[in-house]
């Protein structure tokens, strides 16, 4: 393809975009495909010459539009929002133009500035204190765009974990190795960490002190936590949240947990504190864990705020979010703007008071530089991601990006007034947060289709003599009628303490209008009484 054929070509795929996006209302918003239809419609083998861009084109909409799930969509209210804007997607295509590993500085200097300068965006954007911003007076702080809070809690654990263990080290040293010679006669050098060296000795010292280290979160925290736990080989410990406490985690019992471990020769070393569970978008008790976590100085905070950290862009949603505590002893925090900040996937901002903690676990030697960026991330190619959160948060300015928070958070306040006006047969059974509401069946005094009182008096629809599991029963029957209409919603099911089987409704997409609320509610609350029938 040459330039003016490209140039053609690209004219023809912002049209499809465009009509992409005035149809997409129509569009069924679960893909209604099988596993596996892609292969019959795709050759085992590539091309051996090349075909033309016209048949290639054709395909996008007859092979892969037919299996993409719209996560646009007004009516997709699964899992979390995964926002996507014309100025996002412009700013993807430029990137791409450009296309460069960007390790370092001097591989684009655009790349490597631009991100410094947008974490300092996100920073005060969403109201974190100066030692989070590459600029402040500490000098240390700062940040990086990853992919993910998955990549960001695995980066963030082998931090952690590197600093707890030179902690102990100086407990503890580490035994002198003998010096080999290899076969030059030079002198093998092992770094003070141990991380440089071969020697067996020095390998058990750190696996030693590596399998006293503990990691914490909640029944409810993210799985990136236990999953991070796995990849590095240490121990997760899920401390249980209730139902009176809004399913939080309170400091009462991060140091009950912290104690009990300490007793045992244990060393409790990284929490994640969740700002937005994914279940019910709980907020973790930031104020009673930061005051416990001055107690441990080998524990490292981190703040998964995944989905809910740019609502810190609105200031009247910080008190409830604990931004002042967050500002105290946290290490790191993380929000993700591919969710609900409006930014194209991946767009997942890590924040650090101490820099220098990830590059000295993450580089040999403390390789600082806040221009090097690769020695803050495992990969050392990275993407160029700051340009579309640049167009982003230029385009919809802060008025506009709150606007948008606001009124995503003002369409599930109305999903949750009208399912309290239909108490007779559903239920909230978490507290409304963010954009989040978790519900279920639970039909007390139903109301019949034509406006009579029927009152309903099996174990399975009365309250009064329902056993949870009949609840849970039932609700999963309203599940599956649910998963039945696909193609007007999206929603997803969890389970929650002392509660059971419930549904998720999670609006996020700049798409939904109020109207496309109430018709999803409608198409609930009939789900609701065919299985309460």
């Amino acid at each position: 393809m040459d330039i003016e054929q490209f140039r053609k070509a690209g004219y023809a795929v912002i049209d499809k975009i465009c009509d992409y996006y005035y149809s997409l209302e129509k569009k069924p918003v679960w893909a209604p495909v099988q596993p596996g239809f892609m292969s019959k419609q795709i050759p085992d083998s590539p091309p051996e010459e090349g075909e033309d861009w016209a048949v290639i084109s054709r395909d996008w909409d007859a092979v892969i539009l037919p299996g993409i799930t719209h996560w646009q969509h007004p009516n997709f209210y699964a899992y979390f929002p995964a926002n996507a804007t014309k100025e996002g997607i412009l700013a993807d295509m430029l990137a791409a133009s450009v296309s460069n590993p960007g390790f370092n500085w001097s591989c684009s200097p655009s790349v490597t500035e631009l991100e410094i300068l947008m974490m300092d965006w996100v920073a005060r954007m969403l109201g974190l204190a100066d030692p989070f911003w590459s600029t402040g007076p500490s000098g240390k702080g700062g940040g990086i765009i990853l992919g993910s809070a998955s990549e960001v809690a695995v980066t963030v654990a082998i931090a952690a974990r590197e600093r707890a263990i030179t902690q102990l080290a100086a407990l503890h040293p580490a035994p002198p190795p003998p010096a080999p010679a290899s076969a030059n006669g030079a002198v093998v050098a092992v770094a003070e960490n141990g991380a440089g060296g071969a020697h067996p000795t020095v390998a058990e010292w750190r696996a030693g002190l590596t399998a006293r280290l503990v990691m914490y979160g909640t029944t409810q925290t993210h799985s990136i936590g236990l999953k991070a736990a796995l990849i590095l080989g240490l121990d997760f410990r899920a401390l249980d949240v209730r139902k009176e406490d809004a399913f939080a985690l309170r400091g009462h019992t991060l140091r009950a947990a912290l104690e009990e471990d300490t007793k045992a020769g244990r060393v409790p070393f990284m929490l994640i504190a969740t700002l937005g569970t994914t279940s019910s978008g709980a907020v973790d008790n930031m104020t009673e864990i930061m005051q416990v976590a001055k107690d441990y100085p080998s524990l490292w905070v981190h703040v998964d705020a995944a989905y809910a950290g740019v609502a810190l862009a609105c200031p009247e949603l910080r008190e409830i979010s604990h931004l002042d505590a967050i500002n105290t002893p946290c290490d790191s925090f993380s929000t993700n703007y591919h969710k609900w900040g409006l930014t194209q996937f991946d767009c997942s901002p890590l924040l650090v008071r101490d820099r220098g903690a990830l590059t000295r676990a993450l580089t040999e030697g403390d390789a600082g530089s806040v221009m090097d960026l690769r020695n803050m991330q495992i990969s050392l190619g990275r993407r160029f991601r700051s340009l579309k959160l640049w167009f982003v948060l230029r385009s919809f300015g802060l008025t506009g990006f709150r606007k948008h928070i606001r009124h995503t958070m003002e369409l599930a306040q109305r999903f949750a007034d009208l399912v309290r006006a239909h108490n007779d047969l559903l239920e909230i059974v978490a507290p409304p947060q963010w954009s989040l509401v978790v519900f279920r069946v639970n039909p007390r005094r139903r109301r019949s289709e034509n406006g009579d009182d029927a009152t309903t008096t099996t174990t399975a629809t009365a309250t009064a003599t329902a056993t949870a599991s009949d609840l849970d029963a039932l609700n999963r029957r309203f599940w599956d009628a649910l998963s039945a209409r696909a193609a007007d919603f999206a929603l997803t099911q969890t389970v929650l303490p002392d509660t059971g089987f419930c549904i998720r409704l999670a609006v996020g997409s700049p798409q939904t209008e109020l109207r496309h609320i109430e018709d999803t509610f409608e198409g609930i609350r009939r789900c609701a009484v065919e299985v309460c029938a």
